[in-house]
């Protein structure tokens, strides 16, 4: 196994992949910006280094203050977390040069599905299931003739990432043209290119992805799947597994299909396929993440695999049957909360004090977190408090302990995002498990009334 490991990423990222390194026996390097300087995770780490003020680009991004870490600490392995430079395949090839190992996906297979519609058409030869998507758009006629062909309603979405960062829905030609500019100018900021494409836009459907796991030697196997329809924005709130109201042979089947198609391409460590879900049209394939996800611990909860630490085994060279068993199964429900610093109806950020932090405790509860009472949520990162993860015998027993789990979380000195997953819980249609993309605006209309 790895001897040191940097912990390239911060707050609850950092704080997992620490804990992680921890129970393998590996030694930690943690790294923080000076807005980060009192994060409690440090103190677990091995030993914590400054690499930067507190804006991402001279921090968590900089790749040279990451890589001066590497060498000054003699690390000989990297984990990247999720965001910042996780699927960055520069960097990737950077570090890999450094003679220090990237704990993820080969920078090829970075670069492959990083880019998402060379992703789409390298998933598509393999036989994956796709919905009506148009290449890379030249200009607005090009768009627009994309449009009529595809159909309207259509989904615009950055090339060069993913994320939920960057996705515009036009109705007809005008408000096309118009969403165009708009689209292009938020993908050249957050990705580097101003690259976008059109997808249909499907009218309530459900998020539904596929964890994957591989080895360096040719193998791979899905954890089954992670419903992630709750979503405000297009980012996720509220994640379960397993996916409520599907048969569990509906899922398993193409599960077992991406798995197969991962191991004839030869990919390796780990990854999330990510599907669009209707009754009619089945899966279809969105993108591909190769990186950890925020919500690996719904799967964890459900199969007991350690998804970080198969992760660490898969890029020191294990094979996959020494990573995780031939044959695992779904245990009981999970359902993760994330909990936001933010206003729970208009969902701005609300950065300040934590004058009071107390997650709550008990059997089936876990909170992965990188704060403590005292600290502060800044404004220059993602604000991202904790992800509250139950697990429970039923999907109902796993929504009440939620429900009562996040009654028992005490936040004081900032908004947070509670009350919405709260009228979530209660929400019908999320209680029948007929959840879809479309139910937080149903959910703030509800806690607008």
């Amino acid at each position: 196994m790895f001897e040191k490991v940097v912990v390239a990423n911060r707050g609850a990222a950092a704080a997992r992949i620490i804990r992680a390194l921890d129970d393998l026996g590996v030694k930690s390097v943690a790294l923080y910006s000076e807005a980060d300087e009192n994060a409690p995770y440090l103190a677990e780490a091995g030993e914590a280094h400054c690499i930067g003020r507190a804006a991402p680009a001279e921090s968590y991004l900089d790749q040279d203050a990451i890589l001066d870490v590497v060498k000054r600490t003699a690390a000989d392995g990297l984990h990247p977390g999720y965001g910042f430079l996780a699927e960055n395949h520069e960097f990737a090839a950077r570090v890999e040069a450094s003679g220090c190992r990237f704990i993820g996906p080969a920078p090829r297979w970075l670069e492959a599905m990083g880019h998402k519609t060379r992703a789409r058409d390298m998933m598509k030869e393999h036989g994956m299931p796709m919905g009506s998507s148009s290449d890379v758009l030249r200009d607005d006629e090009a768009a627009l003739a994309a449009a009529e062909e595809i159909g309207f309603p259509v989904l615009i979405k950055p090339a060069g990432g993913g994320g939920g960062i960057g996705m515009l829905p036009a109705r007809d030609g005008e408000q096309l043209v118009k969403m165009l500019k708009r689209a292009r100018s938020m993908a050249e900021r957050s990705f580097g290119t101003a690259e976008v494409y059109l997808e249909r836009l499907l009218e309530q459907p459900r998020h539904i992805e596929f964890q994957m796991v591989a080895d360096e030697h040719g193998n791979a196997r899905h954890l089954f799947e992670r419903d992630c329809s709750v979503q405000r924005r297009h980012q996720k709130v509220i994640e379960e597994a397993p996916a409520p109201a599907l048969a569990r042979e509906a899922v398993v089947r193409p599960a077992d299909s991406a798995a197969g198609i991962l191991t004839r391409m030869g990919y390796n460590n780990i990854g999330t396929i990510e599907t669009l879900y209707d009754g009619d049209g089945g899966f279809n394939f969105l993108e591909m993440n190769t990186r950890l996800q925020v919500e690996h611990g719904v799967t964890e909860e459900i199969t007991g695999i350690d998804i970080v630490a198969a992760q660490m085994k898969s890029a020191y060279g294990y094979r996959l049957d020494d990573i995780m068993p031939e044959n695992v199964e779904v245990s009981g429900h999970s359902i993760q909360a994330r909990v936001y610093a933010e206003d729970p109806i208009k969902f701005l950020p609300s950065p300040g004090p934590l004058h009071v932090f107390r997650p709550p405790h008990g059997d089936g509860i876990r909170v992965d977190t990188g704060f403590a009472e005292g600290g502060t949520i800044t404004p220059y990162y993602d604000p991202l408090i904790a992800k509250v993860i139950v697990h429970a015998g039923d999907r109902n027993g796993a929504v009440r302990k939620l429900g009562d789990a996040l009654d028992e979380f005490e936040i004081e000195g900032i908004k947070t995002n509670i009350p919405f997953i709260q009228e979530t819980l209660k929400n019908e249609s999320f209680v029948s498990g007929a959840v879809h993309t479309g139910l937080a605006e149903e959910v703030v209309a509800s806690l607008k009334a």
